[in-house]
């Protein structure tokens, strides 16, 4: 074939065609997106084109337009509270003609990915192989689509350990299932970066050298990849209580930090004593009384915003643990969240005075979980309350309706923090009477808990219920503070996670059923059961003691039978065509040793053997570092060995 008989057999192909209109960022990611989609759905026998337009023309058919509505001059039907901040979509293809739009960028591309999911696209995990994707002989698509998000707050937080590429597909994956915001903790998220790339906790692993430098030079990649998609970019929290003394916060390990001599009297006096609290600056709380204190952490905050406009919430929290409050005299006079009320007020101030438009987000955490006596916020648009119940249990769902429980007394610095669900909600509640604002809660579901529950079924069931009694506690959503990689065995928790912020009323079993379907085929129904089972079997050996040495047996060998009986099933789907489902199942087979070893070294652990049970923990931990690179786009090594030597062996 000559190249002219090439170029008219190009040409000659059946072409479908997408009309953008708008040049921001997002909506021309959103029609890239939905031509790259489409044209692996096509197949090569047709050509998508994508074209740039500058007016709609409804009498145009045969043609996709995207774009936000006030281009299709409509409002879509749906009002939102604020159209920068809230989503809302409007799907109206029929016969592969018609529009896609949203109230704003952002929710063009969530309209895309909403798109590709009715006609059959599934993102079961990141990256190219936790991909489905249907296969279209023609483009006669028909979607009818109106839609508003359930709630605003729909964010992932950076944690565990992670690679610039994990966390890029992190990123791409989010606004796939409904998440809408991303936080990247820290002023470059250094020691997120720096545990993978310097490979702790894996000795078969040569660690490579990793510097500050570099951590910024990835979030500032990581900030293009955000603003790309127009999705809202959460920045900082931790670190203003060391930052503005020069002392950097880069993690929370100890270390011998100099603190600048006019500072140390800035420093909070715990036991009659200025100094970094146990050696770690990001833990250290200041002289808040002092206003010089006060004016040194907001001149910073300003400083960083108008250094960092692509800020859309800029989070200013305290120092991180808990009863490390000054005791001076001054200090003692108010509450530590009376002061942070002051911080917070004059930080409006000084952000007005610059005309800086920036949402803060204050943090209800430990100490702060006591509410003001006296201090108010003045301007509440500005901020954004995040109620942060770090030392709440993960085995009880959030009630439907707030509990009516009273708070404990204030005692500084000698404080116990509630366990239960209720006694955490009551701190919620009073903080409520004094601010009518917007927020969320920020929670730990796939942080470490998730780890204890190996099938992944009861925190997944957790995580919906908990969704569901949002909007009943007067909360706007929810951002997941986690392990980016928690894959392993699957991502319905995660997964779950973003569909029903985006709809809550979807339910449970449908979604999980869709999702297993979707990741491991015909066969999913049975996976499904398989790992329900784990997480009940595993149950009694996490959380129940004092088991007779007859119930710890017959849990162990209900395991490794459970285990052993579907084995020839991932055995024969780890060799299907399928490269997502294939991948899935054989994600499956480690996970699979993993649960065998595990359940016997719970077994030496309820039977009180610490040696046999150390000994059993470092099998499984070689086991696991030998094949890191088999799982690593799914499975955080380094969360999983701190979380499981603090929970199940502690020395």
């Amino acid at each position: 074939m000559n190249h002219k008989e090439a170029d008219i057999t190009r040409t000659s192909l059946p072409s479908f065609r997408i009309y953008q209109l708008g040049s921001e960022k997002a909506v021309e990611f959103a029609a890239d997106e939905l031509k790259k989609y489409l044209q692996r759905i096509l197949g090569k026998d047709t050509s998508v084109v994508l074209e740039k337009k500058e007016n709609f023309n409804q009498t145009v058919k045969d043609v996709i337009w995207v774009g936000t509505s006030e281009k299709f001059h409509s409002d879509l039907g749906l009002e939102v509270q604020n159209p920068e901040l809230d989503d809302a979509i409007a799907i109206e293809i029929e016969g592969g003609s018609g529009t896609i739009s949203g109230v704003n960028p952002r929710s063009v591309l969530l309209g895309v990915y909403r798109f590709l999911t009715e006609i059959g696209c599934r993102w079961v995990r990141p990256g190219l192989d936790g991909e489905i994707l249907p296969s279209r002989e023609s483009p006669d698509f028909t979607v009818q689509i109106k839609e508003r998000a359930s709630h605003r707050h729909r964010g992932i937080c950076i944690e565990g350990a992670v690679s610039l590429e994990n966390v890029r597909q992190i990123i791409d994956w989010a606004p796939k299932v409904g998440f809408n915001a991303y936080f990247i903790q820290f002023r470059e998220a250094y020691t997120f970066f720096e545990r993978w790339y310097t490979h702790r906790h894996n000795p078969f692993k040569q660690p490579e050298p990793f510097s500050v430098e570099k951590a910024r030079e990835y979030t500032r990649e990581l900030e293009e990849e955000i603003k790309k998609r127009g999705l809202l970019y959460h920045a900082v929290g931790h670190g203003w209580t060391c930052e503005p003394l020069g002392i950097p916060g880069l993690s929370w390990e100890p270390g011998d930090y100099h603190v600048p001599p006019q500072y140390v009297g800035y420093l909070a006096e715990v036991n009659g004593k200025r100094a970094l609290w146990e050696g770690i600056p990001l833990n250290t709380n200041l002289c808040y009384s002092q206003p010089e204190v006060r004016k040194l952490i907001v001149n910073e905050v300003v400083a960083y915003l108008q250094e960092h406009p692509e800020v859309d919430f800029l989070h200013l929290w305290l120092a991180d643990e808990s009863n490390n409050n000054c005791e001076c005299d001054d200090c003692q006079r108010a509450l530590p969240s009376d002061f942070y009320l002051q911080i917070l007020n004059e930080l409006d101030e000084a952000l007005t005075r610059e005309k800086l438009n920036n949402k803060i987000v204050f943090l209800v955490y430990f100490d702060l979980l006591w509410p003001p006596r006296e201090t108010r916020l003045k301007n509440e648009e500005r901020f954004v309350m995040m109620f942060a119940p770090i030392t709440r249990t993960y085995q009880h769902p959030y009630p439907a309706t707030m509990p009516a429980l009273p708070l404990p007394p204030y005692n500084r610095n000698h404080l116990q923090f509630p366990t239960t669900v209720e006694g955490n909600l009551a701190f919620l509640r009073e903080w409520q009477n004094i601010f009518s604002g917007d927020s969320f809660t920020f929670e730990y579901y796939l942080m470490w808990e998730h780890y204890t529950d190996p099938g992944y079924y009861k925190i997944a069931r957790l995580i919906s219920e908990d969704i569901k009694s949002l909007k009943s506690l007067g909360l706007n959503g929810l951002v997941t503070c986690q392990v980016q990689r928690a894959f392993f065995p699957t991502g319905l928790p995660f997964y779950l996670m973003g569909k029903l912020l985006w709809n809550d009323r979807l339910i449970f079993e449908e979604v999980a059923e869709d999702y297993f379907l979707s990741a491991f085929g015909y066969e999913g129904k049975k996976c499904y059961e398989y790992l329900k089972n784990l997480s009940r079997l595993f149950t009694p050996l996490f959380q129940e003691e004092n088991l007779e040495e007859k119930e710890i047996y017959e849990y162990g060998e209900k395991i490794e039978k459970l285990i052993k009986e579907f084995h020839p099933v991932i055995e024969k789907n780890a060799r299907g065509d399928c490269m997502t489902r294939a991948q899935s199942w054989q994600y499956l087979e480690y996970h699979a040793e993993l649960c065998s070893q595990l359940a016997k070294i719970l077994i030496e652990k309820q039977k009180g053997d610490k040696e046999k049970g150390r000994e059993r923990w470092e099998e499984l931990k070689t086991f696991l570092q030998k094949e890191e690179d088999q799982m690593q786009p799914v499975f955080d090594l380094f969360e999983y060995i701190e979380t499981m030597e603090r929970k199940i062996l502690p020395r």
